[in-house]
């Protein structure tokens, strides 16, 4: 009965997804080619690890992965779905945070990963070459602030950490976003930090509802991984503690 619910509701979202996203992943050709190596190089590390980490979950206990495909569907979900900004571009949710809430910021780099790339493959939304910048901002430090936020809040109250946690995370991802976008192209008179300033400007406007809308979904989507993969969750806790 369990697998049927997962399976019903990893179907739900993927029908769901918009097929016409122009979403805030950094596009094809927007940053250079020196850029583009960089951040594949600092996400590298983090990807292999993500991948040593995924294995041995599924090692352990080999019933998570329907859930593994629940959250890799919840976040492709999320991240696809856009809202129209002020400049012509779009924000989205991401989705990640509750991923690390539920299997640890290092699981969710490479399902990160695997959404991105279909994502640029499938949709046009990212691209391949700016795939390391993409997976940097949504995929590491996205979900690494939003699991020490959790952690931070988790024993006053649950649902406020998982609230503050996706939405925060949320936020994150779209300042580094901007701070990626603002050293690609930094102001002719203010350098970097101006241009940072207005790409968060820009982006702030819709990212902040967004974000709040984020939480309010992830903390109900939690409580119903809660009530379903009970001893599931037990076992990824006692593994990341």
């Amino acid at each position: 009965m369990k697998k049927s619910i997962f399976i019903l509701l990893a179907l739900c979202l993927w029908v769901s997804i918009p097929m016409n996203t122009y979403a805030m992943h950094i596009a094809e050709g927007a940053i250079s080619l020196n850029w583009c190596v960089f951040y594949f190089v600092l996400s590298a590390p983090f990807i292999f690890i993500s991948i040593r980490e995924l294995r041995k979950c599924i090692k352990k206990n080999s019933e998570i992965k329907m859930l593994l495909a629940l959250m890799a569907a919840y976040i492709f979900m999320m991240s696809a779905m856009k809202l129209p900004s002020v400049t012509g571009s779009s924000s989205h949710p991401t989705g990640t945070g509750l991923g690390s809430i539920v299997f640890g910021p290092l699981v969710v780099v490479i399902l990160s990963v695997i959404v991105l790339l279909f994502q640029a493959l499938l949709l046009a939304h990212g691209g391949l070459t700016t795939l390391g910048a993409n997976v940097l901002s949504m995929g590491i430090i996205g979900p690494f602030i939003a699991y020490g936020i959790y952690r931070l809040v988790k024993n006053k109250n649950k649902s406020v950490a998982v609230f503050l946690a996706c939405a925060l995370g949320n936020l994150s991802t779209y300042i580094v976003t901007s701070i990626q976008l603002a050293l690609a192209y930094p102001d002719s008179v203010g350098g970097v930090i101006a241009s940072a300033i207005k790409f968060m400007g820009i982006f702030a406007l819709t990212q902040v509802p967004l974000a709040i809308v984020e939480g309010i979904i992830s903390v109900i989507l939690y409580d119903f991984i809660t009530k379903h993969c009970i001893n599931e969750l037990n076992e990824l806790e006692e593994a990341l503690l």
